[in-house]
């Protein structure tokens, strides 16, 4: 009697998501908690605001000293 070997199914690979995007700011890089944090925070500061914030979440600060940073040298 022979044994027959069970054919398994490739499991299909997970589609990269594109990276997020607030006021035409890409959020790649920032953890999700700070992408969504983010998009709650354009609705009351311009997209020059975002876009130095991202930065500097980027290079390690906090929400909260990036949007300081950001309000001392962009504004609202």
């Amino acid at each position: 009697m022979k044994m027959m070997k069970k054919r398994v199914k490739a499991k299909a690979k997970p589609k990269a998501k594109a990276p997020m995007k607030v006021k035409g700011v890409s959020m790649a890089g920032l953890k999700p908690r700070q992408a969504m944090a983010m998009k709650r925070h354009s609705v009351h500061h311009t997209g020059k605001h975002i876009r130095m914030m991202v930065t500097a979440m980027k290079k390690g600060a906090t929400f909260s000293q990036s949007h300081k940073m950001a309000v001392k040298k962009v504004g609202k």
